[in-house]
């Protein structure tokens, strides 16, 4: 197993101070790097041992914040915080772009092999930096399937991956049928999985059935789970290898 160093990383974005976690491979080279986006809830040690994960592949690592250290448990007021922002593009696109400043900040990030790949939120934030035009590698996005503003996907400038619940209520088949018709429209190399069974949030741990403040519809499948994570994976090997 290779050493990752972790460490935690201030900036301002959206008028807070927010609270990333940074992981770093082993050695003192250039790699690839990866931002990587919570859900909506914020950032929390799922998506901190996943940045940790990258880092084991040999990936300059960003868990990027959302909401200023905080971590929501009430659905209300998740939602109070994320559905405006989720309707303002360019308050995405601060968010993600502060991270990117940090990520191009350190030293052992390549700055031409960049990639990002988010849940929920942080997914929507992904697409968001590709539709302002921001040179990535790659986004993947889980769970994040929003359409943006007309003409503005054909900006991107890398392949699109994403993710979905077949039985997500929250990512419905008319959104994602949106997404779908926004990607081809703009002529972007896209693909999406639809994870069979799967509700929203499959992909998160912390979504179990019967779990109290969990909006309906939200439930974790391990398995898919585990596969979304193999597929987001493969993305970055073919768009951003180490």
């Amino acid at each position: 197993m290779t050493t990752v160093t972790t460490r935690t990383v201030e900036y301002p974005a959206d008028g807070l101070t927010m609270i990333g976690h940074l992981a770093l491979p082993a050695g003192t080279d250039r790699r690839p790097a990866v931002l990587l986006g919570p859900e909506g809830t914020g950032l929390d040690d799922v998506q901190r041992r996943r940045a940790d994960a990258l880092a084991e592949l040999g990936y300059v690592a960003l868990a990027f914040d959302i909401h200023g250290g905080r971590w929501f448990t009430d659905p209300d007021e998740m939602l109070a915080r994320c559905m405006p922002l989720l309707a303002d593009p360019d308050r995405m696109r601060e968010i993600g772009r502060a991270a990117l400043d940090v990520v191009h900040a350190e030293p052992r990030t390549d700055p031409d092999r960049v990639a990002a790949v988010g849940y929920g939120t942080g997914g929507a934030i992904a697409v968001e930096l590709g539709r302002a035009g921001v040179d990535l590698r790659a986004i993947a996005t889980v769970n994040g399937l929003f359409t943006g503003r007309p003409g503005e996907a054909s900006r991107i400038r890398c392949p699109v991956w994403a993710g979905v619940g077949s039985e997500d209520p929250i990512q419905s088949p008319a959104q994602r049928d949106a997404f779908v018709a926004e990607m081809q429209a703009a002529g972007v190399d896209w693909r999406l999985v639809v994870y069979g069974g799967a509700l929203h949030a499959f992909h998160h741990p912390m979504a179990l059935p019967g779990r109290q403040n969990l909006l309906p519809g939200v439930g974790y499948h391990p398995l898919h789970a585990e596969r979304a994570w193999r597929d987001v994976v493969a993305l970055l090997g073919e768009c951003v290898p180490v």
